[in-house]
Order: C-alpha cells, then structure tokens, then sequence
C-alpha cells in the first residue's frame, strides 16, 4: 500500500497471513503442544512448545503491536497474569509507585503479595502531578503504574508528564490502557515503556475469553525478564482463546466508537438530574481534566462512567436493583451494558466512594439504555 493502513482497516482483516494453499480467510487455531525438530537436532520455526510460544498467540500479538505502534507483545491468561508479570520481572528491594484509585485485584495484590517478592510499594494520587515527583526516587525507584482513564473515579494522568519523571529517574513506565484501548489512545508514543490491557475486556468485548496483554516499546533487558516469567510460570493464554480473541478485536473500532458516543450522551443527559450529585466522565466539558482528556485521547472518552447519588449508598444499591436492561454484574467492554454498585464489590477498605455506580455501556440503543436508568432512578 502507499501509505500506512488505518486501524480500522488493520483490525478489520487482523493481519491475516498470506495463505495461498487454503486461501483462508479466517486464520487458523494451532492447537499442537509440541513441535518436531529438525533432523539435525534444531528448531528452526522457532518452535519448541506450546508453554512459552504458539502461532495462534504469536498472530494476535502481532496483530496488538502493530495497533500500539509497539515493537512486541506478549498475551496472558487473564488480566492479572499480564500485569503481575511486570512486577515479578522486578528484584527484590525495588520501589514502584502506584496509584491509591486503580484496577482493584491489582491493588490487593500489590497491598498483600508485593512485599513477598520484595518490592516496595507507594500508592499516590496519580492525577496530582507533585506527588509524583515527590514519591520518585531517583536511587531506587524502577517502575511507575498508571491507569488512565482510573477506574472507576475516570480521572486521566498525563502520560507524557509522567513519562518525563520516571526517565528522570530511571524507571520504567507503564500504563493499563485497557479502558482507553489503543483506539482512543496509544501510550507508546506519549512516553510509556510498556501499555498493558485486560483483554478480556475491550479488545475481546464479547464477555467470553480470559485474557491479558503487554506490548512494549523496546525488547530490552527487562521485557525478556517479563518473557521469562510468562514462560517460567506458564501464564500464556489457550490457542483457543487467542483465536476468540482475535476474531473479538476485529469489530474493536466499531464498538469502542459506538460506546463512546453512547457514554457521552447519557453522561450529558444525567449531568443535571435531580437524584445524581456527580457525573464522573472525562468528556464532560465540567471534568476537571476534560482538556488533558481532549488532547490524549483521540475520538472518543471511553465507554465507562459513573455516577455518583445524592442520597448515598443506600439510593445507589435500591437504583442497581431496579434497573432492567443493565445487568449488575463485574466487567466492563462488552456489547452488553453493566451496572455496579462498585464499593460492595471491593468492601470495606476501598477508596471508592459508597454513593457510586460503575457503568460500562454497551452498544444497545441508547434511548432504551437512559430510560432504564430513569426509571431506576425515579
């Protein structure tokens, strides 16, 4: 082609390799859990066994690279596969910052288990640039976590901003897209080092497959540890799953922008609703990072919001009750719309607020998904 393929094209036809014995359409699913060597003892595929590579895996990696203008990927079993694997690929005795509001299984695990691997950790108001700057420590600091938009409160981080720190001080950057996708937003060209998704959400959106991924700018020394630890504890994903993955990333752009315009017309339809004392969405012209927003993400806001009751907790549970078409259920980037009751989910020592709903918003039609919630709300 003369000129670079858009996304939309690159995820439409997912790569699809050059086939010319079947001429398939569809890629194939390698299911083999081993490979034969060559009669000289090599392998020369590449190939070995099904734990640290597959070709089914190996062709949706490809594919998330090219759309995050990485230069590798590694896909996981789950979402906490992918992003745990990045802290253990640290040595013992490193600090890494964190944010206090972020993705809730990582935050017990980095509460609970870190410490066993010898890390040291600080939780900091990610959207408050000098406390950043403040918790960076230039002798011992080595990795930096972000999550933006952070759920479930949907504040956005500077990606560039903080990318400038952790080079100051010699840390790797890392940033969970997955509620931005690399759709609305690609972190590898801002600054990061590496950008990690819960597949299972967005870039499979069909609420079917267990998966996480990790792309990165450069194959240096510390994402071969991260590609020793997938392999060491075997957190690769199915060949099965990998193909369901990628046939869910091939509508990626049509819901991702469907669920973006949909989120933005129900958050400005209930901005000024008389039972709602908050609307937490970046694309709001009232957030009060709205034009970090508009410059970091492109086309869209997302597809998450919440909403926060005036009348507290109790109002926030009854409202998740009574709706009809949202389904109270944990997730989020699917095709159906989600509803929860967030603080309920984390118990008592969240940071969420006890009077907020989580909504992820699928791509039914929007009238019928705004009139379940006033109905709720009534």
């Amino acid at each position: 082609m003369p000129h670079p393929l858009k996304p939309a094209t690159v995820l439409a036809q997912a790569l699809t390799p050059d086939t010319p014995h079947s001429a398939e359409i569809i890629p194939a699913t390698h299911i083999s859990t081993t490979y034969e060597r060559d009669t000289d003892n090599q392998y020369r595929t590449g190939l070995s066994y099904g734990r640290p590579h597959n070709p089914s895996t190996q062709h949706t990696e490809q594919l998330l690279a090219h759309l995050e203008d990485g230069s590798d990927a590694l896909l996981f079993g789950s979402g906490m596969a992918a992003a745990t694997a990045v802290f253990q690929a640290l040595q013992p005795g490193d600090h890494v910052i964190a944010p206090q509001v972020m993705y809730w299984s990582l935050r017990n695990w980095l509460l609970g288990m870190a410490s066993d691997w010898g890390l040291i950790v600080s939780f900091v108001d990610i959207s408050d640039e000098q406390s950043i700057e403040q918790a960076a420590q230039t002798d011992n600091t080595k990795l930096i976590w972000i999550e933006t938009p952070s759920n479930p409160m949907w504040e956005i981080t500077d990606i560039r901003f903080v990318a400038n720190i952790a080079q100051q001080c010699g840390a790797k950057l890392v940033v969970d897209s997955t509620v931005s996708t690399p759709i609305l937003t690609k972190p590898l060209s801002l600054g990061a080092d590496i950008v990690m998704h819960s597949a299972t959400k967005y870039l499979n959106g069909h609420t079917d497959v267990l998966a996480g991924a990790l792309v990165c700018q450069q194959q240096d020394g510390f994402w071969q540890r991260i590609c020793d630890v997938r392999s060491h504890l075997g957190g690769i994903i199915s060949p099965r799953d990998a193909a369901m993955l990628m046939r869910g990333m091939r509508t990626l752009h049509l819901r991702v922008r469907e669920c973006c315009q949909s989120a933005l017309i129900i958050a400005q339809h209930f901005e000024q609703h008389s039972a709602i004392k908050a609307v937490l969405y970046p694309g709001l012209v009232s957030h009060p990072q709205h034009i970090l927003a508009t410059k970091q993400m492109q086309g869209g806001f997302g597809g998450m919001l919440s909403i926060r009751l005036k009348n507290g907790e109790d109002a926030a549970i009854k409202a998740a009750a009574k709706v009809k078409l949202w389904k109270r259920a944990t997730s989020l980037g699917g095709v159906e719309s989600l509803i929860e009751h967030r603080a309920s989910v984390e118990g008592e020592n969240t940071p969420v607020p006890l009077d907020l709903l989580r909504l992820s918003v699928g791509v039914e039609d929007v009238d019928d998904l705004i009139a379940d919630l006033e109905q709720a709300l009534s």
